[in-house]
């Protein structure tokens, strides 16, 4: 046994030094989090502060800033003769989609003069599954896909479905939330350039025609039937210190409806605008307060309202001066105080008041890890009430979110995947029909249904669908809990959604055993790998730590689970490099673990070479995921079955591979892997010191061998005052 521990005191020291040797390995030539001068979003020369050259090649010279939303002609010079090569555009300066961080991946796109995409560049990301395990070359090879088609193209990640004219674009194995964020970002960026552009052209919608309903409304009213909508943001959105009064609320309406109309403006003050409109403007109020205004600086330095914004599908309207009028009180009573105000004019043909729009409000956030200032839109859908439109509101098609598309392009993986899930349910919830009929020398009708269970983790679950849980995955929903939640990130990926949801569940039934001891693919493998080791005639060698050893090495995985938590707040790319204590990306995601660098080639190969020897080494001593769940585990509703006597026979004791029984008998359920032995050898009577001492007396006595009770215990004779006094003593 001293030998043992020996062996185990290297590997540890070996397993913390290749880590030492592997998380400062992913610092070199990486855009995670790269700091952005702050001139790339508001300079009119944006190729003074971004490599435009390298995503429209043969361009030599660039324009400054143009249109709304921004973008850039390339020239090429030939003498004095200059030609349109193409356009430059940065995604925050169009679209405002987040990734798997909750943050956008900010991206350089050229395009040609016919909408082909000719160079993608990311500029920053904060993917934190980018640092280590999957290099930041994936992103890049994955937006190199992009090159030479049109941005007007029906483009997916992953399988087309047989959809006519949809392209289909390889994935990220492990980053899928990334890269669906990433074919947004430059499809929705790119269209948008080449509508402005007149690259592609749009059928208009049709104006609305408005009924002749002119009553007038109250506040609450208007606000009631959706007339007027209202835009919060809060503090905390933004990054600025809460002051207890939101960062700026808006309230807003369609003022050409007669009844809105002459609800906020009154009969004459209605009746002055519908005269200063030309044929198909529209007009909007907007009702500002809070520490900051929907005004913003850029009016006062050339006219232009640059924090607010009317978008329409992929149209973005934009205001000047021109398009403002002075608001100068509300007619409707039960108004709310505000502190500025002001009418808008939409003067494009482009926009229809009968179909949904949204305001959007543009805001500069600052990131609470980096300090580094990001511009985000917040935005409130608003539409018309039925009742105001001939003929009602027309039929709007919406294109499915993406975290939709995600779900319906997997129906058979993700069915397949619940119907696991729910037969490894039905498997342990019936636990107690299988030990009855298990003896320790037979343990088949427990094994069996563990091995296919183990075997369908590792294949299909690791290594066919990627879900494998991870550390990771905490810590982003730790940050989404505090800043901020959208339930639309973590759908993106069904698998591990669903997976997520199904062991908070049985943690708190059952406690974590059941995923850890049963479905992690990571800890399927060790297991599977340990049996078959065994059986191929490494047993002898096999061996465990001593318990003593055991409850202080068990301790090293919370430290590693709260060290990663509190890492996290201070640096997620940092938290995420210590992450690689994980084995997981080197086993599912980066197709191998001969695919890394070579430390991290050589901590997969020293797990799985000590998996072989002692049983799940990492899951008892390293996993910060299942301390994570083993916390929580202390709170379950069901533990397993003990007895009275189990505080002096130490049969389960000696036979626990997950050393979980302390010398009181007691289980350890934060530790225990479910693996049911204790069990079966709780209602063996041939094994249970405590049954085999009753049994022994009743053979004595002459008494029948009735079955065992559901407490562990033989069923008394009520017409044996023996048997009773027998079983109360064996109780006792």
């Amino acid at each position: 046994m001293t030998t043992a521990i020996g062996v185990w005191r290297a590997w540890v020291r070996a397993v913390w030094l290749l880590l030492a040797l592997a998380l400062p390995m992913p610092a070199f030539a990486t855009v995670y989090d790269a700091p952005l001068p702050a001139q790339l979003t508001t300079d009119p020369d944006l190729c003074a502060y971004a490599p435009c050259r390298d995503v429209l090649p043969g361009a030599d010279s660039f324009s400054h800033r143009l249109g709304r939303p921004s973008y850039v002609e390339g020239y090429k010079t030939d003498g004095d003769h200059k030609s349109l090569v193409g356009y430059v555009f940065l995604s925050t300066d169009i679209v405002d989609i987040p990734a798997y961080s909750g943050k956008p991946v900010v991206t350089l796109i050229g395009m040609n003069a016919k909408g082909i995409i000719t160079g993608v560049r990311i500029l920053r990301h904060s993917e934190p599954i980018l640092l280590v395990g999957i290099p930041e070359a994936a992103l890049t090879k994955f937006t190199r896909q992009y090159l030479g088609k049109y941005v007007g193209d029906k483009i997916e990640v992953g399988q087309t479905r047989d959809e006519a004219g949809t392209i289909g674009v390889d994935a990220i194995s492990g980053a899928t939330v990334t890269v669906i964020a990433e074919n947004q970002v430059i499809l929705r960026s790119g269209y948008a350039i080449a509508r402005q552009v007149g690259l592609i052209e749009t059928v208009p919608k049709p104006q609305a025609v408005f009924t002749p309903v002119a009553q007038k409304l109250d506040w609450n009213a208007l606000v009631r039937e959706g007339s007027v909508a209202r835009l919060t943001v809060w503090p905390k959105d933004v990054g600025a210190e809460d002051t207890g009064e939101p960062y700026i609320d808006l309230w807003f309406g369609c003022l050409n409806v007669p009844t809105i109309g002459r609800s906020i403006l009154g009969d004459a003050g209605y009746a002055r605008l519908m005269s200063d409109l030309g044929p198909g403007e529209q007009a909007i109020f907007v009702l500002g307060s809070g520490a900051a205004s929907f005004k913003g600086s850029g009016f006062v330095r050339g006219g232009i309202y640059d924090r607010i914004q009317v978008a329409q599908d992929v149209d973005t309207f934009t205001f000047r001066d021109t398009d403002y009028r002075n608001l100068y009180g509300v007619q409707a009573a039960g108004a709310p105080a505000y502190k500025e105000s002001g009418i808008f004019l939409i003067r494009a043909g482009s926009f229809s008041a009968a179909y949904p729009w949204s305001l959007v409000f543009l805001a500069n956030t600052i990131d609470k890890q980096t300090g580094a200032k990001t511009f985000v839109n917040f935005d409130r859908e608003y539409w018309l009430p039925a009742r105001y439109l001939e003929g009602g509101r027309p039929s709007v098609v919406r294109p499915d979110p993406p975290w939709l598309r995600a779900w319906k392009a997997r129906p058979v993986e993700i069915g397949l995947f619940v119907l696991v899930l729910a037969v490894t349910a039905a498997v342990y919830a019936s636990r107690d029909k299988l030990v009855r009929r298990a003896r320790r020398k037979d343990m088949r009708w427990v094994d069996w249904p563990k091995y296919a269970i183990w075997a369908t983790s590792v294949g299909f679950f690791g290594a066919y669908l990627l879900a494998q849980p991870s550390i990771t995955q905490v810590l982003t929903w730790f940050h989404s809990i505090f800043f901020e939640w959208k339930w639309e990130l973590f759908l993106t990926d069904p698998l591990v959604f669903i997976f997520w949801w199904f062991t908070i569940a049985t943690v708190l039934i059952w406690g974590r055993g059941l995923f850890c001891g049963w479905l992690c693919p990571y800890g399927s493998m060790s297991q599977l790998a340990f049996r078959i080791a065994g059986a191929l005639g490494l047993e002898r060698w096999q061996f465990a730590l001593p318990l003593r050893w055991h409850d202080r090495l068990k301790w090293i995985k919370y430290a590693i689970f709260v060290g990663l938590v509190a890492t996290s707040f201070y640096s997620m790319g940092l938290a995420e490099r210590a992450a690689e204590v994980e084995p997981f990306k080197s086993t599912f995601f980066v197709g191998g673990f001969w695919n890394r660098a070579w430390p991290f080639v050589a901590y997969w190969v020293a797990l799985f070479g000590l998996s072989l020897f002692t049983e799940r080494p990492f899951c008892k001593y390293l996993c910060p995921l299942g301390a994570g769940l083993a916390i929580p585990s202390t709170f379950r509703f069901y533990a397993l079955e003990r007895k009275s006597e189990c505080d002096w026979c130490h049969a389960c004791q000696r036979g626990c591979t997950s050393l979980s029984i302390d010398d009181a008998g007691r289980i350890d359920q934060r530790e225990c892997m479910l693996c049911l032995d204790c069990q079966v050898l709780y209602y063996d009577d041939r094994v249970c010191p405590p049954l085999g001492q009753e049994r022994n007396r009743r053979k004595k006595a002459g008494l029948p061998l009735t079955p065992i009770g559901g407490d562990g215990y033989f069923t008394p004779l009520p017409s044996s005052g023996a048997a009773a006094a027998s079983v109360s003593k064996a109780k006792r």
